[in-house]
């Protein structure tokens, strides 16, 4: 089968494409023929390599998918259309059981540690799939999975939104934020949004945003403070990490919730413990979603009250113009890789 893979660490040019061994289905595994896969940044920091990471090389990434099965064990029939959950979990350990998937023991997730959704053909435990109806394209599934359900239970299930309170979400043109904007207007919320220049507050604004601030015009975190009458937000979501997090604490109102999704900007930063007690913080973290939280959002992307938003869509042999595209900073949306 056809795939894209790297052999060594690296930028883009370390990305190629080739024939590799087909994946063997283990009982209780479906065989999917990948249609779609879409990029996330997480492709970028495991193509780069990070100290203590192990990988079996060539390594295929993507933990992004959509397709058709060609065998399963039951629930799926050949020919049926499926997008994937790339939140990998053994479906028996006490998390497992109690219906806390995304922090099973041995979570994994898709195309990091474990071989990825960028090939023709992909095996996975059919716990993994959920049926896609046929008014969804496979590129639209794979451009939602991932970022819909991380932004569903951050917002919804470990920040507890609720409808009249007011989310500032920090950065404008990502997968993760494009989801997180739509996610916290279904439910209620007046959305701010933190974006770097005019054409990725536009998208926000079409997404359902209310108050725009470009970062590159003003302090940002000065900004919220006056436009909320020196009150702060109820939720920030901050997918940046170490540039912005003491900013974010910043605009957060006293008694406040700061939801930390992910670390495009730098995982490792210092932290003012004052914020955090003086204005009674609550700092939560969050990732991907338990199974019936993706089943939930996606079945709102399918209905079309949520909506994937793909910035462009690349051949797989062109797999290393579609990471540099990733790299550029002018992403709006999702990058998805048509198989």
């Amino acid at each position: 089968m056809q795939a894209a893979f790297f052999r060594q660490h690296g930028g883009p040019e370390v990305m190629e494409t080739g024939s590799v061994p087909e994946p063997v289905p283990q009982p209780g595994e479906a065989l999917v023929r990948i249609r779609a896969a879409a990029l996330n940044r997480v492709d970028k920091w495991v193509r780069d390599g990070w100290p203590g990471l192990k990988l079996p090389l060539p390594h295929i990434p993507g933990s992004d998918g959509a397709g058709e099965v060609l065998s399963g064990g039951g629930q799926f029939q050949p020919g049926q259309r499926v997008v994937i959950n790339s939140s990998l979990s053994c479906g028996v350990c006490e998390f497992c059981v109690a219906g806390q998937d995304n922090l099973c023991e041995r979570w994994a997730l898709l195309g990091e540690t474990v071989p990825g959704a960028n090939a023709e053909l992909l095996a996975l435990p059919e716990r993994q799939l959920l049926a896609l109806p046929d008014n969804v394209s496979f590129e639209q599934a794979a451009a939602a999975a991932l970022v819909f359900q991380t932004a569903w239970h951050s917002l919804i299930t470990r920040g507890q939104l609720r409808a009249g309170e007011t989310v500032l979400i920090v950065g404008a043109g990502g997968g993760v934020n494009s989801a997180a904007i739509q996610v916290a207007g279904l439910a209620g919320a007046k959305v701010f949004v933190v974006g770097s220049d005019a054409r990725k507050l536009a998208l926000a604004a079409e997404l359902g945003a209310e108050v725009l601030i470009d970062r590159s015009q003003a302090d940002w975190g000065r900004q919220v403070f006056q436009l909320t009458n020196r009150r702060g937000v109820d939720v920030v979501v901050d997918n940046v990490g170490a540039p912005t997090l003491m900013t974010s604490l910043r605009a957060a109102r006293k008694g406040g919730r700061i939801l930390t999704v992910g670390n495009t900007g730098g995982p490792r930063f210092e932290l003012d413990n004052r914020y955090l007690f003086a204005k009674h913080l609550s700092l939560i973290g969050s990732t991907m979603s338990t199974r019936a939280e993706f089943a939930a959002v996606m079945g709102l992307v399918f209905t079309g009250r949520l909506r994937p938003v793909i910035d462009s869509t690349f051949a797989l042999a062109e797999v290393r113009a579609a990471h540099a595209r990733l790299e550029s900073g002018e992403v709006l949306g999702k990058i998805v890789l048509a198989l």
